[in-house]
């Protein structure tokens, strides 16, 4: 199973990968955990994982800056890859979010995060 942590500039990607890989070991999941900012890898994850810290507007835009990477989880996650988003990866999921001025999230869940 090929697990792609989302690098994007923001979020605990250290210590994320270190709680999956861990979270693998002890259930005897043959995992290979991915910190990543490559659209091509993110789309050929068996699961996907967005972690985020600070300000949505920064998360948002840092998602947005890398070319394709924005693309990459929408398409895996509409084709059924499963994602767990962590703090403010997890806000994301929101049509926009209200940190620093509107911001669009991915759309998933209707409204708006603040």
């Amino acid at each position: 199973m090929k697990v792609a942590v989302v690098d994007y500039g923001s979020g605990n990607l250290a210590s994320a990968s270190r709680a999956l890989a861990l979270a693998a070991s002890r259930l005897g999941l043959a995992a290979e955990i991915a910190v990543t900012a490559d659209p091509a890898a993110v789309a050929a994850a068996d699961r996907i994982v967005l972690p985020g810290q600070w300000a949505f507007a920064d998360c948002a835009r840092g998602l947005g800056a890398i070319a394709g990477l924005r693309d990459a989880v929408l398409r895996a996650t509409h084709s059924g890859t499963p994602f767990l988003g962590i703090c403010v990866g997890m806000q994301l999921m929101a049509e926009r979010g209200l940190e620093h001025g509107v911001h669009a999230g991915l759309g998933w869940i209707a409204g708006e995060v603040g």
